[in-house]
Parts: C-alpha cells; sequence; structure tokens
C-alpha cells in the first residue's frame, strides 16, 4: 500500500496541476479529493461524501456572515465611502512628500473596517488613486505595489473573512478573532505608513514635490463627511466587542446600516442595488465553492491517514515551539506563492492547528499569525491574488513586471511585522481579553 504522505504529495501536485492549466482551485481540490475517496473507500463513500458535506456546510447558519459581510463591503463603496476617505485622507498629508502613498494605506485602512476583502480593497483603490498618482508623476511600479499591499489590511481589521473561516474550521471564536485583528491592523498600518515615508525619503523620485498644506477648515469639512465609516465600523467592531451581537448579527445590521445610508444619500439606484447584489452572491458563491473544494479535499487527507502521518512526521523533529513557527512560517510562504490564499487557509489547518493547540499556542494568536500569512499570500508573485487585482482594475496601466517590482519593499514590510506579532503575543490577544462578552 502506498504511504499516506506519498499519497498526500501527489493529491496536491495533481490539484496544483489542474490549477495551472485554468481549473478554478476549488473544484480542482474537489476533484482529486473525490477521485482519491472514490479510490480508498468506494463510490459509495465517495458519493456519499459529495451529497452531504457540500449540503451540510452551505446550510450551516453560521456562514451566514461571510455574505453579509461582502454585500456590507459592495453597498459601501456604491454609497461613496471610498471616495471620501481617500479624499480626507490625502487633505490631511499632502503637505509630506509621496503623500497619496500615505493617502491610500490610510483611506484603505479605514475602509477596511467596513469591508472583509482584500481583492475588494485593491480593487476599489486602483480605480480612485492610481490615475491620480501617475498623472501627478509618481512611481508607476511603486504606486501599484502600495495599493496591492494596503488592499491587505482588509484581512485584519473586522470584518475579515479570513478570521470568520478560521474561526468556522477551527471551533476557535469568531468573535474574538475578529477584535483581535484590531491592533495587528493597526500595526500593519503604521509600518506601511512609516516604511513608505521612509523609502520615499530614500528615493525622492518615487514621488512629486509635495502639495500646499489644505486648509484647516477644508480638512474639518472632510472629516464630517466620515460619519458613515465611522458608524458602520462601531456597529460591527463595536457591537462584537461590547457583547451586543454575534459576528453574524453584526454583518446583517452592518449590511442593512449600508443599505440605509447609500438610501439616503440618493446614491443606490435600483441598478446599483442590484449589481451590488449580484456582486455579493458571485463573491459568496467563488468562496464556498474554495471552502466545500477545500473540506472534502481535507476529508480525503483524514481517510488516506495523510493527516495523521504529516503529525507524527513533524513531532519527530522535535522541533521547539519557536522553530516550529519559523519553519511553518517558511513553508506558508512557499505555498503562498503557488496557492490561492483560501485555498491554503482550508488545506493545511487540519494538519496545522492541532499541533499548535499541541505546542501550547494559543488559538486566537495563531488564528492572527494565519491571517497576516494570508496577507503574504496575496503579495508574494508569481500567483498573489491582489498583484493581479491592481493589474485588471488599472486596465493596462501597470505591467506584471512593474507590480512585482513595486511590491517588493512592502513584502519586507510585512515579514517585519509578522516577526513582532509572533514575538508580542500580546499584541494579539490584549484587546480580545478586555471584551465584554467574555
Amino acid at each position: 500500500m502506498t504511504d499516506p504522505l506519498t499519497i498526500g504529495f501527489l493529491a496536491i501536485a495533481l490539484m496544483l496541476l489542474l490549477s495551472l492549466i485554468g481549473v478554478p482551485v476549488g473544484i480542482a481540490m474537489g476533484a482529486v479529493a473525490v477521485a482519491g475517496l472514490w479510490t480508498i473507500g468506494g463510490p459509495a463513500f465517495a458519493l456519499n461524501t459529495l451529497t452531504n458535506l457540500p449540503f451540510a456546510t452551505s446550510s450551516d447558519y453560521a456562514f451566514v456572515v461571510i455574505p453579509m459581510f461582502v454585500l456590507m463591503g459592495a453597498i459601501a463603496s456604491s454609497s461613496g465611502i471610498t471616495q471620501e476617505l481617500f479624499g480626507f485622507s490625502n487633505l490631511l498629508l499632502r503637505s509630506a512628500r509621496g503623500a497619496l502613498f500615505q493617502a491610500t494605506i490610510l483611506a484603505s485602512a479605514g475602509f477596511a473596517a467596513i469591508s472583509g476583502s482584500t481583492l475588494v480593497n485593491a480593487a476599489l483603490f486602483t480605480r480612485i488613486a492610481l490615475t491620480e498618482m501617475l498623472r501627478l508623476g509618481y512611481d508607476k511600479a511603486f504606486s501599484a505595489g502600495c495599493i496591492a499591499a494596503a488592499g491587505t489590511i482588509a484581512a485584519l481589521i473586522p470584518p475579515s473573512i479570513s478570521f470568520v473561516i478560521y474561526g468556522l474550521l477551527t471551533g476557535e471564536s469568531v468573535a474574538e478573532l475578529l477584535i483581535a485583528g484590531v491592533v495587528p491592523g493597526l500595526v500593519t498600518t503604521a509600518a506601511y505608513m512609516i516604511g513608505t515615508w521612509v523609502t520615499v525619503r530614500a528615493n525622492p523620485g518615487l514621488a512629486p514635490p509635495p502639495q500646499p498644506r489644505a486648509a484647516i477648515r477644508e480638512i474639518g469639512k472632510s472629516a464630517l463627511a466620515l460619519w458613515a465609516t465611522f458608524l458602520l465600523a462601531g456597529i460591527v467592531i463595536g457591537g462584537i466587542y461590547l457583547g451586543f451581537t454575534t459576528p453574524s448579527g453584526a454583518g446583517a445590521l452592518g449590511a442593512m446600516g449600508a443599505l440605509l445610508i447609500a438610501v439616503a444619500r440618493g446614491r443606490l439606484s435600483r441598478a446599483a442595488l442590484a449589481e451590488c447584489l449580484r456582486s455579493a452572491a458571485a463573491v459568496t458563491a467563488a468562496l464556498f465553492i474554495v471552502i466545500i473544494g477545500g473540506l472534502i479535499f481535507t476529508r480525503f487527507f483524514l481517510v488516506a491517514g495523510t493527516v495523521t502521518s504529516a503529525t507524527d512526521l513533524l513531532q519527530s523533529f522535535d522541533l521547539s515551539p519557536t522553530a516550529f513557527i519559523v519553519v511553518l512560517v517558511l513553508i506558508f510562504v512557499v505555498l503562498g506563492m503557488f496557492m490561492d490564499p483560501l485555498a491554503m487557509q482550508v488545506m493545511t489547518l487540519p494538519f496545522v492547528y492541532p499541533m499548535v493547540k499541541a505546542l501550547g499556542y494559543d488559538g486566537v494568536w495563531f488564528g492572527v499569525i494565519m491571517v497576516k500569512l494570508v496577507e503574504l499570500a496575496v503579495l508574494t508573485p508569481p500567483v498573489g491574488m491582489n498583484l493581479f487585482a491592481v493589474i485588471g482594475a488599472s486596465e493596462g496601466k501597470v505591467s506584471l513586471h512593474q507590480i512585482y517590482r513595486g511590491i517588493l519593499p512592502f513584502i519586507a514590510i510585512e515579514f517585519l511585522v509578522l516577526a513582532l506579532l509572533i514575538a508580542v503575543p500580546e499584541l494579539s490577544l490584549w484587546l480580545p481579553g478586555q471584551m465584554f462578552s467574555k
């Protein structure tokens, strides 16, 4: 009989091969897993899994938080919130060299509080900021890299779809995970802004000379327009933190709040609402295909004995907890270069999470580290999803070579922040420890 680890490696290789030739990653995982289950357990077992698991997953009430968060972000972007955030950030920072870099990072962090998708953030701010950057003479490669990197802040600051999926797959509290991402998200935002400032100071050619300082009255007027952002963020983050609502309830309240704000502003026509609903349904369906495919793939690994064999192999190395985390980071960085980040998360958690808990690490803390690795995955060439989101939204203004070059400084910053979060777990655990609902 073939060794379980060999079976696992062959299954992963076949899944990657199917993905490389254009098969959607969720379908590739599901197809390989069903074929494997058919071979190991027979047709009845494979068909039973294919019949029951997708229904059980898609009908689980806990997963309703995903479409609610996606819908809230879609409606919020249609109501002009992103333009308001970017306009305020630009007015506040425009007297500094590289102000549009800083404004993009700050505005993206603000929008992250009402949108849980890194791809949506990257695509939206490409359309809003890139044209203005190029018009004023900003470096094209660094501009594209800045926008792609700023989009990843949405993976940490709630409402984060990555934290929701991690919590649902591991059984950790989704509410605590979402709150745990707040401080790391702010740290990442600060690191990006400081890193960008240092880079522009070292290489002034990346940005044109600064513009005159904006008037205080103009900044204040722009700040007042941000009430919608603070209201929605307060509903979601405040409601979860104070224990007034569950994450699913916060998602529903946030989506309703975004809808009422958009209607009150007169910025949501029937056609725009229909497009928001269609977009949210499409994104949710794509996410569920990956989740269901990954869960079937995981069941195949469990039946084949791959999970047990891999766990035994890693434990036989007798690594210290710190060395284990370092090895894990290196493995995820390599996987992130070739795999969809959601698929990577769904496929690896059954192996990794039990070992992390056995070593005495906090599951919420590891959730933050996992999401940080997901951030890296969407930025690392050759398969960085945010990089392709920026290229697609730029409509030909940015090439693959340019964004590969522009993202490198931000990948370095990501590694520094990741090292800080590993070294200081309190950055992730302090705020959820203060939750009123605990």
